[in-house]
C-alpha cells in the first residue's frame, strides 16, 4: 500500500488532495467555478494570496510576487497574526530563490481590504468562504491555480506533509504566480522579467 501511495503523496500531498483536485476539475467542467476564474487584471491594484494559515502557500506566493515587483500581500483564514512561516516552507522556498525569513503571518481578522484587491485562494472551499464575507464591491475572488500550467484548481496544503510534496506544491504555485504576474504586468503596462 505504501508503494501505491508514495507517488500520490509526492504529487498531490495525500489521497484526499488527489480526490479534491478531481472534484475541483469536475466543478470546473460543470461551469460552477466560472466566478473564480480569470479576472480583468487591468482593474486589479493588488494581489492578495490566501490560504488557511498563511505559513506555507500564501506566504510563498506573496513573497514570490513581490520579488517580481508586483504589489501583493497575504493572509490566512484561521491563524495567529505575528507568527513566522513554517520551517519546511522557509527551507523549500529557498530552492525557488524566495526567502520567507521576514514573513509575518496575518489573520483575516487583522487584514485591511482595499478596492481593487484580487483575493487568490488555494482551494475552492477557501474561495467560497471569501465570497460569503461582506467584501467591498471592488474586491474580487479567484483561484490561484487557474493560472498554473497545467491548471491545478486545488493546491493542497503542504503543512506537515513530505518535503517532496512541499517542492511539488511550490512548483505549482511558482508557475501560477509567474503567469499571473506576467499577465498583471502586461495589463498595467509594466515591464517585468518573468520566465513562464
Amino acid at each position: 500500500m505504501r508503494q501505491f501511495l508514495a507517488p500520490i503523496n509526492r504529487r498531490f500531498g495525500t489521497y484526499r488532495g488527489l480526490i479534491r483536485l478531481g472534484l475541483a476539475h469536475a466543478e470546473y467542467r460543470s461551469g460552477r467555478l466560472r466566478p473564480f476564474m480569470r479576472h480583468d487584471l487591468g482593474h486589479v491594484n493588488r494581489l492578495v494570496f490566501v490560504c488557511q494559515g498563511n505559513i506555507c502557500r500564501s506566504s510563498f506566493a506573496d513573497h514570490l510576487a513581490r520579488s517580481l515587483g508586483i504589489p501583493s500581500v497575504s493572509f490566512g483564514l484561521a491563524t495567529t497574526t505575528g507568527m513566522r512561516a513554517d520551517p519546511t516552507a522557509m527551507k523549500t522556498s529557498l530552492q525557488f530563490g524566495v526567502n520567507l525569513k521576514s514573513h509575518q503571518v496575518t489573520d483575516i481578522g487583522d487584514f485591511q481590504f482595499h478596492g481593487g484587491d484580487l483575493l487568490l485562494a488555494m482551494e475552492i472551499r477557501q474561495a467560497r468562504k471569501l465570497i460569503s464575507l461582506s467584501l467591498p464591491d471592488e474586491v474580487h475572488v479567484g483561484l490561484l491555480g487557474s493560472w498554473s500550467k497545467p491548471r491545478r484548481l486545488h493546491i493542497h496544503d503542504p503543512f506537515s506533509l513530505s518535503d517532496d510534496y512541499f517542492v511539488t506544491c511550490f512548483q505549482v504555485i511558482e508557475t501560477a504566480v509567474k503567469q499571473l504576474c506576467a499577465e498583471y504586468a502586461a495589463a498595467k503596462g509594466m515591464e517585468i522579467k518573468v520566465d513562464v
